[in-house]
């Protein structure tokens, strides 16, 4: 038979329309048996049975519909060619061509209709996913109070395994972190985090021993879908999160890929030191508050990869954490990026298809190299691999604002604050992108979304306070700086600082300063440059050079100091640009500042950070021409000019009468459209 007149065969015996309709019949008769048998407590093995069936019956349809035909005289064998049809039959071959044809037409229809009631009619415009789903902080039982981190992990881990199921919407821990484990309003809970189920336990260990309790609850109507006690020792507790999570999918009628079945089956570590490392490392971790907390995490993700070097997600954690501190000026040297690559690359070898080791890689590409492109493939990856993460969608969103597509970073962190409805940190983003874009209305926004979750968060409040600062409204900023607590505003130098630099104050700036910096035992990485720059300018516009040049000495030593042991992170040339400009060190100023705008090229986000930076050590050299100049280039660039700087700061104050000057202040305060 040729290839031509297999195919008129096929249309002939109506083996296209039978093919079409049996898909169109199977695909309702799985989303019925997947709405319907939830309701009757079915299990999920039975919607799996199901679509088993339907799948093997398919080619068998076919080859019936090859073989055989209904007529009016019932089952008959269909001739084997066209000519052996006698004349009668011709005619009834046809009208069951038409009658296959209106069948098919009229499931088509069925199915349109199914789909469309199914996500309008069958559901509450308002109603949340009913595969959706928080877990809520574990409970400590334990008598040792020491052992609190033991239940945060737990939770976390179980929370990890949950995100990387496709089929379910998880919210992720930082929404959760601030609520009680077993909240009194439940329906409540879940409305605000837009779940249909809440997960309680807890955690006690005693000993070598461990019980963990675990229940799914459906909010609405406080039944208890799902309850699992887990008694394990220390040496055999590993993979308990999996199952934990294998449960719940099972309970939610959520179908699992092979990938993440095979996900939540793999134990992540069996060795009790290990794992006991990395709970503690975790601890620290998801507490964050500064950067001691990473530093703390970092020291226990070491211990838990030396006792076991095959555990992949304690390297990624290791990566995580010392790619935060790398970037931000902790370890920022030839060791600490070799620390980053290699614990990026051991996971990544050890478990190229985990969603973590992809985000861990990309963070080595994004914080270490400052290869965006490539970071962002990584991401993507992790994205494919962990569709419930909101981290991926930040960090996505943080290297799009390095190649200045902030609208799509703006985007990208609104899509994580869905993931994770009640995280701060996604809306400081969002805030921080708008304030770069000179939307400040925007900006006060989105901070007023994060404040209306945490109210009592003094950092929240001196973001709020920057943002006044910037648009210039110093008398509301004052306001906010007045109310802070005295420890409070003692540590937020940057904006008490800043406020106090605008108003004239300067030797209460050094005083502010010097007390800080001379605080014992705190950890301040490279930021200490900044600080001896911000301590001499005081000195400096207060007209007292001798204390100015001892403080901008001093900070020039250190600085040296920290490029000798290669920590130099992103706007140090700059710092130690102004602080020789300071000095007096007109040319070794000049030329650091070159330096400077070279090691951010390539970095939009960072570029208009040194660009404005540069403008102001061009000022104090006494470069009045090529302040100017610079300024003008920075009035449609984004993340650079900041109109409460340029109309207070001291630095201006010797191109302030400029007229040119005078049109690069106004042109500073107009929103930017962005990318």
């Amino acid at each position: 038979m040729s290839k031509r007149s297999f195919f008129a065969e096929l249309k002939r015996r109506h083996v296209y329309k039978v093919g079409a309709m049996y898909a169109v019949g199977g695909w309702l008769l799985v989303q019925m048996a997947t709405q319907v048998f939830p309701f009757f407590d079915v299990p999920n093995a039975a919607v799996r049975l199901v679509v088993i069936v339907v799948v093997l019956g398919f080619p068998i349809a076919l080859v019936l519909a090859w073989l055989y035909d209904l007529t009016p005289q019932g089952i008959v064998r269909t001739p084997d060619s066209s000519d052996e049809e006698a004349a009668v039959v011709v005619p009834v071959r046809l009208g069951n061509g038409r009658k296959l044809s209106f069948a098919l037409a009229g499931l088509l229809l069925l199915a349109l209709a199914f789909f469309v009631a199914e996500r309008t009619l069958l559901r509450p415009a308002d109603a949340p996913p009913d595969r959706s789903l928080a877990v809520l902080p574990f409970e400590s039982l334990s008598d040792d109070k020491a052992n609190a981190y033991f239940a945060q992990g737990i939770q976390d881990e179980i929370l990890t395994r949950l995100s990387r199921v496709g089929a379910l919407r998880v919210i992720s821990r930082n929404s959760t972190a601030s609520l009680d484990s077993k909240p009194g309003d439940l329906p409540g809970v879940a409305r605000r985090l837009g779940v249909a189920h809440l997960l309680e336990g807890s955690v006690q260990k005693d000993g070598d021993t461990v019980r963990i309790n675990v229940q799914l609850i459906r909010a609405d109507t406080d039944e208890h879908l799902w309850a699992e006690t887990y008694d394990r020792k220390l040496d055999s507790i590993f993979g308990v999160e999996g199952e934990v999570a294998q449960a719940i999918a099972d309970a939610l009628n959520a179908r699992l890929t092979g990938a993440e079945t095979k996900a939540l089956d793999q134990a992540a570590t069996r060795n009790a030191a290990a794992y006991d490392a990395y709970l503690r490392g975790l601890s620290y971790e998801l507490r964050f508050s500064d950067n001691q907390d990473y530093l703390d995490a970092r020291r226990h993700y070491r211990e838990a990869v030396k006792a076991d070097p095959q555990f992949a997600l304690a390297w990624v954690h290791l990566a995580t954490t010392v790619s935060y501190l790398y970037l931000n000026g902790f370890g920022h040297d030839a060791q600490g990026l070799a620390e980053l690559r290699d614990a990026a690359d051991t996971a990544m070898r050890l478990q190229p298809d985990l969603g973590e080791a992809w985000l861990a890689r990309g963070y080595y590409f994004y914080r270490g190299l400052g290869d965006f492109d490539a970071a962002l493939a990584a991401f993507e990856q992790a994205r494919r691999r962990l569709p419930n993460s909101a981290d991926v969608n930040a960090a996505i969103a943080y290297v799009l604002r390095r190649q200045d597509r902030l609208n799509q970073a703006i985007a990208n962190l609104k899509r994580a604050t869905e993931q994770d409805p009640r995280n701060i940190s996604h809306w400081t983003g969002i805030s921080e992108t708008e304030a770069a874009l000179r939307r400040y209305d925007a900006a006060q926004a989105a901070i007023d979304r994060a404040i209306a979750i945490s109210p009592e968060n003094p950092g929240l409040i001196v973001q709020k306070t920057g943002l006044y600062q910037a648009e210039g409204k110093l008398d509301r900023a004052q306001e906010i700086i007045d109310a802070l607590p005295a420890e409070v505003a003692a540590r937020a130098v940057a904006i008490t600082g800043t406020q106090m630099l605008y108003r004239r104050q300067y030797l209460a700036v050094t005083e502010l300063v010097g007390k800080l910096l001379a605080t014992p035992g705190l950890e301040l990485g490279d930021q200490v440059i900044g600080l001896q720059s911000l301590l001499g300018g005081g000195y400096y516009f207060a007209g007292q050079r001798e204390e100015a040049n001892a403080a901008f000495t001093a900070g020039k030593n250190k600085a040296l100091e920290l490029r000798a042991r290669g920590m130099e992170s992103a706007g140090f040339a700059c710092n130690l640009a102004i602080i020789e400009a300071g000095l007096g060190e007109r040319a070794a100023a000049l030329e650091e500042g070159e330096k400077c705008l070279r090691s951010s090229r390539g970095d939009r986000w960072q570029e208009g950070l040194d660009a404005f930076a540069m403008a102001k050590i061009e000022a104090l050299a006494g470069e009045h021409e090529a302040t100017l100049k610079r300024l003008e280039s920075l009035t449609t660039t984004a993340n650079a000019l900041n109109p409460g700087d340029l109309r207070y700061s001291p630095v201006w104050d010797s191109v302030r009468d400029d007229p040119r000057f005078q049109k690069v202040l106004t042109a500073s305060s107009l929103p930017l459209a962005g990318n």
